[in-house]
Formats: structure tokens, C-alpha cells, sequence
């Protein structure tokens, strides 16, 4: 019997970066079940997601839209009611869609509760979920202020720990992300000066393996229940902030094992402003400081290793119930992490560190053997998974849904079709008019927006307001250190000329015409004229004796003019 693709499993890291897999070059950060996979799959290496923030990069790999389509361009924005999904899409092709993990969405309540869509209902379920049926969600940003926490969601994981006797209000924080100071007290992860203490509970308690045992147990109970298909998204918080660890994690690395930092003093002279924003935030100042880099970067890698641990830990399971042989893995990160690149910690802005993904995809499929350790370069977007996706489950992306989805199908490389490349440019966008950068510009937020266009070779940042752009060439400054976005060289202006016309024609795409395909519209081409719509016509002579014929020939039964 042929090998073949029957289930998805979809797995996201949260913050990952491109090149903290061994795979991907890191040095000294070994991660062998990642790299296992890659080489029996397809390595992308210019993988860009839609925006560098977890809530909208999410909600555009859900909806295979970018981010100015589903219009959730923030954390906290709701993707609202009627955006349809990749578990929507997949349902009418009769295949199930399971989520295990985070989603960092917000449902459109309002939106909801205008169309009647109760919350309790199972199409309320789903539309307040991204789609997704839930098996386990938990977000895992169990954060606590004044104004009460970060997440107002019923969390799955702190029950799981008071049931393991984890004596706390918010055990997430105060053992799962905390150490112990040497008073005994918690030593808080939102500190990062704590990041050089392990975490104050046993490692096969922490997120990472709790989620993963959630995903085993899910694979088990699909596995009773019969032989359905189904589309499983696991979805880890780590290697997120906070950046703390369990043993034996925390031990493994040291400042000896991180690679070098990205970073040059011109960057600092006479930056973009909006650029210089974030680098002078308190984010920014933190990730400046040497002793901040050498305390979590060795804990960022402990986590990124727990996680690899973790992944061998499933595949075992997949391989001993013969899901390596009809499941299709794909591993791949919201965005990723500046860690001290260019000046800056979080994400946010568009160097390569942050948004730039790794993108793994093993199919089991007999057709792609040919490719399996295939290293590809081709550009692709985080929204080409919700295509390739929904061709896996046999539907016809471009017959049915490629009005909706505008991503491209990856299955053409994944089958070794590398003939043609599927797009000349990668975007991306980023609305940070709610960030403190908007308000020390005086920017309006209509204003704070960041679009990014991308080829092989060039990176071109446009910025709303009376803001110059930023440039970068990648093939002589490969790290990204000088912008050139205020050369006047002939050569620089000519491709900022290019690239803000490839920008321009992507702004004026047709992105919300959702309701008819491509196939429905040229179906209708023409035949209003045999519905009776007859616009133009002078004499019954002009047009085919057919389309007239429900108007001649008829009598009046009744006259209601007068003959003078």
C-alpha cells in the first residue's frame, strides 16, 4: 500500500529562532530529533512570517491571510467572527482539527453576540478558538499586576499543577516560572536576573512536557476513536519568556556556548526614528547589557533543548504507533527573538532574527521521497502552511479556495517540483500604535504601521508618516548592520523604486472578495444576458433571437393606456 498523508501535525514554538537549531548552524546548541526530522523532510530557509508579534503572526497562520486581511494586527486584537480559518477549511474536506496549546486569540464577542453565535454552542466554540476544536488550551502567560492577570482564560496547566501539589494561587509563576532566592523566597522569571536559577519544580511537570504528554494522549484517544483524519495543532509556550528553566536544562550551557551577538555602534548614529524607538526601549536598554545576554541566553538554549527532548520523546510514540507512516509533522515558530541583535531584545521589527522562522515539513508520502534532506530557499510565507494544508486533506486549493487563502501550496518543493520559484517577494506588516514607540512619535494610529517586502537579496521597510524608509542589502551585509534607506545612490533608489512598486501591487490586492472563487466568478461572466438582462439593446435585431424570447411575442391581457 502507498505511503500517504492521512493526519497534520502541527507543531509552533513560540519565540523560536531560525538559528537556534543545530540544523539551522547553531554551534553549540544541539538539537538531534529536529534535525532528524529535517533530514527526513524539507528545510526551508527563507521562511518569513506576516507579522513579528505572537497574536497577529498566529492569526495569520490560522487563516492563511496576512494580517492587514484577518485584521488582527496586535496581541489582544480579535480576529473577528466570520474570518474563516484552516480548521473551517479542512471540516468541509472531513478532516478534524484539534488544538493542544497556545493561540494567543481573542474572540470577537461583540461580533458574536451581533450574529446571534452563542459562545456555548459548538460553532461558537470553534469561532472563538481560531477554528479549532480544543483538546487543551492554555496560552501560558499567566502574568499578574495590579489590574488583575494578563489572561482572563480558565489555564488548564495551573490545575494540573495544584493537582500535583503545587501549593499556589498561580502556580505557573511561582514554581513553573520562578527559581528560589537563597532566603527561600520566590525568585521571580519576569526578572531576568533570576534567569541564572533553575526553575522551582520537576522538570516533567514544566510546560513543555506537560504539553507534550497532552499531545500523546491526544494521539492515543484519535487512535480509539477510529480511523477519522485529523489536523492537530501543538502549540508550546517555551521557549516565550520568561526565560527560566528546570534542571537539568538550566545547567547545560554557559556564556561560552552563545554565539556571537549582531551588532554594530553605527547603528546607533542616526537611526531610523521608529527604529531607534525600539532600540531605546526598555527592552532594547535591557538586551544592551552584556550581563543581561550572558544570564538568559544560556537559559533561551536550555529551553529550545528541553524542547528538542521533548519532540524526540513524541516521535518515539508516533513511530511505536505507526503515525510516522500517515502523518505529515511540520515544525515552525510564531516569530523570533532579537536577543541582543541590532540593539534590541523581544521581536517587533523585521531583521532577520525576528522575523524569520524556521519552517520544517516531513510528508510521509511515497511522493516525497525524493526530497527527504532537501535544504530549500525558495521564499515562503507562514500563510502557505493553511494551502498546503488544505490540499493535504485532498481539497483543490486553487479550484475552491485560493480567493480566501493567499498563500501558496508548498506540497510543488515538498514533491520536488523546484522548477519554479512560487513567489519573487515575502511581506510582512507590523502595527505598533499601541506601543510606546507611537506615543514618543506623536504618531496617529492610522500611522503606526511597518511594512516589510523582501527578496533573495533585498529587504525594503516602509514606514506610514514622514519617515524615510529603511534598506538592506543581504548579499553584502548579510548580518544587516547598514541601512540604506536614505542613499541616493542610483543603484539604492532604483531598488527602493522596485521594491515599493512589488509593495504597492500587494496593497492593491484583492483581499476581500471571500465570498465567490475564481472558478464562481468566470462562471458568471456573461450569462445575466440570458437572465434577462439585456443592457444595450436597441432593437431585438442586436441580439440572438434565444435571449429575447421571454419579451416578444407576449399580448397584453389588459390595456391601461389610452389609444388618443
Amino acid at each position: 500500500m502507498a505511503r500517504k498523508a492521512k493526519n497534520i501535525l502541527f507543531i509552533m514554538f513560540d519565540q523560536l529562532r531560525f538559528d537556534y537549531l543545530s540544523c539551522y548552524g547553531h554551534p553549540t546548541l544541539h538539537t538531534p530529533n529536529i534535525d532528524k526530522l529535517a533530514s527526513q523532510g524539507v528545510r526551508f530557509t527563507n521562511c518569513y512570517v506576516q507579522s513579528p508579534i505572537c497574536g497577529s503572526s498566529r492569526m495569520s497562520f490560522y487563516t492563511g491571510r496576512y494580517a492587514s486581511s484577518h485584521g488582527s494586527l496586535w496581541n489582544g486584537y480579535p480576529l473577528r467572527a466570520g474570518e474563516v480559518t484552516i480548521g473551517d477549511h479542512l471540516r468541509t474536506l472531513g478532516m478534524n482539527s484539534y488544538l493542544i496549546g497556545k493561540t494567543h486569540m481573542r474572540a470577537d464577542i461583540e461580533g458574536m453576540n451581533r450574529l446571534g453565535i452563542p459562545a456555548d454552542s459548538i460553532i461558537g466554540a470553534r469561532v472563538a478558538e481560531c477554528g479549532f476544536d480544543v483538546f487543551c488550551r492554555d496560552d501560558g502567560l499567566w502574568a499578574e499586576g495590579p489590574d488583575g492577570f494578563y489572561d482572563q482564560q480558565k489555564s488548564t496547566y495551573n490545575e494540573y499543577l495544584i493537582s500535583q501539589g503545587y501549593d499556589s494561587e498561580n502556580p505557573w509563576h511561582d514554581y513553573a516560572n520562578s527559581g528560589i532566592d537563597d532566603n527561600g523566597d520566590v525568585a521571580s522569571g519576569w526578572m531576568m536576573m533570576h534567569a541564572n536559577k533553575p526553575a522551582n519544580i520537576k522538570e516533567e511537570d514544566s510546560e513543555t512536557p506537560y504539553m507534550t504528554r497532552r499531545c500523546i494522549d491526544f494521539i492515543d484517544q484519535m487512535d480509539s476513536d477510529g480511523n477519522a483524519p485529523w489536523m492537530c495543532h501543538l502549540s508550546y509556550i517555551k521557549p516565550h519568556w520568561p526565560y527560566i528553566v528546570p534542571e537539568p536544562y538550566h545547567s547545560m550551557y554557559s556564556k561560552e556556548d552563545i554565539i556571537p551577538v549582531v551588532r554594530d555602534e553605527n547603528e546607533k548614529a542616526a537611526p531610523h526614528p521608529v527604529y531607534e524607538q525600539f532600540m531605546n526601549n526598555v527592552v532594547g536598554q535591557a538586551f544592551r547589557r552584556d550581563e543581561v545576554l550572558e544570564t538568559v541566553i544560556p537559559t533561551y538554549m536550555g529551553l529550545i533543548k528541553q524542547a528538542d527532548d521533548q519532540l524526540g520523546h513524541l516521535f518515539d510514540h508516533l513511530e511505536n504507533t505507526g503515525r510516522m507512516d500517515d502523518t505529515m509533522i511540520v515544525i515552525t515558530s510564531d516569530h523570533g527573538d532579537y536577543m541582543g541583535d541590532h540593539w534590541l531584545g523581544e521581536k517587533d521589527l523585521f531583521h532577520e532574527p525576528s522575523v524569520k522562522v524556521p519552517m520544517i515539513i516531513y510528508d510521509p508520502s511515497a511522493k516525497a521521497d525524493s526530497t527527504r534532506g532537501l535544504v530549500c530557499d525558495e521564499l515562503v510565507e507562514s500563510i502557505d502552511l493553511a494551502a498546503t494544508f488544505y490540499e493535504v486533506a485532498g481539497g483543490d486549493f486553487e479550484d475552491n479556495v485560493d480567493h480566501i487563502i493567499e498563500g501558496k501550496s508548498l506540497l510543488p518543493l515538498v514533491y520536488g517540483n523546484t522548477t519554479q520559484a512560487i513567489r519573487d517577494y515575502a511581506f510582512s506588516e507590523y502595527d505598533y500604535s499601541v506601543t510606546p514607540a507611537a506615543i514618543k512619535l506623536g504618531i496617529n494610529p492610522r500611522d503606526a504601521q511597518l511594512y516589510m517586502v523582501t527578496d533573495k537579496r533585498w529587504k525594503y521597510i516602509f514606514a506610514e508618516g514622514d519617515f524615510r524608509p529603511m534598506l538592506f542589502d543581504r548579499e553584502n551585509d548579510p548580518n544587516e548592520l547598514v541601512d540604506l534607506g536614505a542613499s541616493e545612490a542610483p543603484e539604492h533608489v532604483e531598488v527602493m523604486s522596485r521594491l515599493f512598486l512589488a509593495l504597492s501591487q500587494w496593497w492593491r490586492r484583492v483581499n476581500q472578495r471571500t465570498t465567490l472563487s475564481e472558478n464562481e466568478l468566470r462562471q458568471m461572466r456573461g450569462k445575466s444576458r440570458r437572465r434577462g438582462i439585456v443592457l444595450g439593446m436597441y432593437d431585438p435585431a442586436d441580439a440572438d433571437e434565444e435571449i429575447t424570447v421571454k419579451y416578444r411575442d407576449r399580448k397584453s391581457k389588459q390595456r391601461f393606456v389610452s389609444d388618443d
